[in-house]
């Protein structure tokens, strides 16, 4: 074969392979998944076993679909009893007006709570993003704490603000100590951005973590599962999924938006984990 036909023929595939990879692309950032798992623990009260949590992080002001209708609808999808927005759902860069036409939907869906995340205290008007979630019905854990109940059955759920916040703010065993000392034998979920936090929130007896932050580990390979971290470390550990340790379990969502540092994700489909707290 000459190699005039050797040319006609590779450019008879480069369309196609570029339109593949163009797909492949856009559905590995701009389609949604939900990830269902369970987290059993014997310390769960029985009026919350079944009890399901739509864990959102690291949107960074992307949408998803005309008016963010997909990411609404997924999330309904969910049927969350509780939807737990851990960090990095604005950024710098973010359209605030395209956030307050969403956070009120999905406040319609289930009860909201919110944590920051590291890029929201990066933000020159996060007061204004603080004031938009309060307005929109969205109830920010501050380093503090509430009850929910079921019947006659309670929980803690408590929020533990970015390391990127004030110095001088409450630390997570200050937060978690309070919270022993007022409810010594509740189940207790932290809000928390930050995936490393696991050694950490097992030696406070946290009893289910739900955090952010590592985007997946923005690439992912099969068999290898997470190229890089948000720190640009190689093979980080804590990307996507459930970890436990002892009493602890830590679930990880891969996110929704993309890092600002590497902007793309591959093989790294965005997601929403579905949480079902399950009495072991």
């Amino acid at each position: 074969m000459g190699s005039s036909a050797k040319k006609s023929h590779g450019a008879r595939w480069a369309l196609p392979a570029a339109l593949l990879t163009a797909g492949l692309l856009w559905a590995g950032n701009f389609t949604l998944g939900l990830t269902e798992i369970d987290a059993p623990s014997k310390n769960l009260p029985a009026g919350f076993d079944g009890f399901r949590i739509a864990l959102i992080t690291d949107l960074h002001g992307r949408t998803f679909g005309k008016n963010n209708d997909a990411l609404v609808e997924k999330t309904r999808q969910a049927k969350p009893d509780l939807i737990a927005l851990a960090g990095d759902i604005a950024d710098e860069t973010s359209d605030l007006e395209e956030l307050a036409a969403l956070l009120p939907r999905l406040a319609n869906i289930a009860p909201c709570y919110y944590v920051t995340g590291n890029h929201e205290w990066r933000m020159e008007n996060r007061k204004e993003w603080f004031r938009l979630l309060e307005q929109c019905g969205i109830t920010r854990l501050e380093n503090e704490f509430v009850t929910l109940s079921r019947g006659e059955d309670t929980i803690v759920l408590a929020g533990v603000d970015d390391p990127n916040g004030p110095r001088d703010q409450k630390t997570p065993e200050e937060l978690l100590g309070e919270i022993h000392a007022q409810h010594p034998d509740a189940y207790t979920v932290v809000l928390c951005h930050r995936n490393d936090q696991l050694e950490r929130m097992a030696r406070l007896s946290a009893d289910l973590v739900l955090s952010g932050h590592a985007h997946g580990g923005v690439v992912r390979l099969p068999f290898v599962g997470a190229i890089f971290g948000t720190h640009y470390e190689f093979f980080p550990d804590y990307t996507a999924g459930l970890y436990t340790l002892g009493r602890t379990s830590l679930v990880v969502s891969r996110g929704l938006g993309g890092s600002r540092r590497i902007p793309v994700r591959i093989g790294n489909r965005p997601e929403i984990p579905v949480i079902t707290l399950r009495r072991a």
